[in-house]
């Protein structure tokens, strides 16, 4: 989850080389998005939750800032159109949104402002939504053989919950180390991590 205020801009745009795709191809993009296995997978444990999600619980939006998409209670997910620029890119931060979404629907005291609840949330998005798998680690210049997954998870962690204007660095760093454990061996609604 983006802090709740950085997903939130107007919608409509244009599409240049450096400045991802217009909001219609990017929605273009969601669309393509929900065939893939893993997105009808977790739409369909969203809805066996009790979640219902429209069609409209997706969208794209131009963002002013730097973020790839959020999850917002009450609202859904956006889709930053003007920072993506393929579909591998599109199909990753819905998954990791959906899982945003599932854990804010199976917990119902779920509270974003609370530094330890998002950092739990944020561990499982990026352990379960394959966002650190090894070849994207390699294509975003990180190069370590043994360990790279974990030691991405925690440094994507991070750049989210501090963030949250609601968690300053030293609150996020201990809420992670704190939630670590519980939270990256929790793989619901996976029997295991993807």
């Amino acid at each position: 989850m983006a802090a709740e205020s950085d997903a939130k801009t107007s919608s409509g745009g244009y599409s240049s080389a450096n400045d991802g795709s217009t909001v219609e191809e990017c929605q273009d993009m969601i669309r393509r998005s929900q065939r893939t296995p893993m997105v009808k997978f977790l739409r369909e444990h969203l809805e066996k939750s009790g979640c219902e999600i429209g069609d409209n619980f997706i969208k794209a939006i131009r963002c002013d800032k730097q973020v790839s998409g959020g999850y917002v209670r009450g609202e859904g997910i956006m889709v930053c159109s003007n920072h993506m620029n393929f579909q591998d890119e599109v199909n990753q931060v819905v998954i990791h949104e959906l899982i945003h979404a599932y854990d804010d629907c199976r917990a119902a005291n779920l509270d974003w402002t609370n530094c330890a609840h998002h950092a739990c949330s944020e561990i499982r998005a990026g352990h379960l939504s394959g966002d650190c798998h090894y070849k994207r680690e390699l294509l975003r210049g990180f190069v370590k053989i043994r360990g790279h997954e974990q030691d991405c998870v925690r440094r994507r962690v991070m750049k989210s919950v501090i963030a949250n204007p609601y968690c300053s660095e030293a609150a996020a760093k201990d809420a992670m180390e704190a939630v670590w454990d519980v939270c990256y061996n929790d793989t619901k609604p996976f029997d295991r991590a993807p």
